[in-house]
């Protein structure tokens, strides 16, 4: 009888890896598996190697970021909610910078593509919202906004969850989301406050 594979120590090696990518050490199959009680075969088994282990990290990085987006709640002011999307993606990053880090590691393919749409696929629906509500101009391209809209946010993640600026250059986004969605159409000072209150769960 085939032996049931336990989803512990699938978690356990992931999070091993995680954490040697955190702490700069070479991710070895046997660095991989020192101390956690389990032997290399186990890494063949829940992942088929090594290569598997990297795109299991990968799709982790993706599967966390969907959830933490669908965390977010949908309300009545959709450039509200476009900045808490973004601030989402942010604490999501900060959060797991090791995953951040191979999420965007284009050698390896992810299982599950859906994870890595959600991203864009819940701006492109705030921002039809937005459109629906006039605050963006008809014209606007829901697809071409929210990949500039998600730029911005790569753009701080990378900066600051793996990269050389403090979490105080985070505020940085209200300025640049605010510019990029006062251009598409929403009034300034209403366009701030919304993007004001969204950013909020970044602090």
């Amino acid at each position: 009888m085939a032996r049931t594979k336990d989803p512990t120590v699938r978690s356990l090696l992931l999070d091993r890896a995680a954490q040697m990518l955190r702490t700069r050490q070479p991710v070895t199959l046997r660095a991989l598996v020192a101390g956690t009680g389990v032997s290399t075969m186990a890494v063949y088994t829940y992942f088929g190697g090594m290569d598997g282990l990297w795109k299991s990290l990968r799709q982790e990085g993706f599967t966390r970021l969907a959830a933490q987006l669908e965390a977010v709640r949908t309300s009545a002011d959709p450039v509200r909610d476009l900045a808490a999307l973004g601030a989402a993606y942010l604490v999501n990053a900060l959060e797991n910078p090791d995953l951040y880090r191979v999420m965007f590691d284009a050698d390896f393919d992810l299982d599950d593509t859906g994870a890595a749409d959600e991203t864009l696929h819940r701006l492109v629906d705030a921002i039809d919202r937005a459109k629906a509500d006039g605050r963006f101009h008809r014209e606007v391209d829901p697809l071409e906004l929210a990949t500039q809209s998600w730029a911005i946010g790569h753009g701080l993640a990378s900066l600051v969850a793996t990269g050389p600026l403090s979490h105080q250059a985070l505020a940085h986004g209200v300025p640049m989301l605010t510019a990029l969605f006062t251009g598409a159409g929403d009034e300034p000072e209403r366009c701030r406050r919304s993007v004001e209150h969204g950013w909020a769960g970044i602090a």
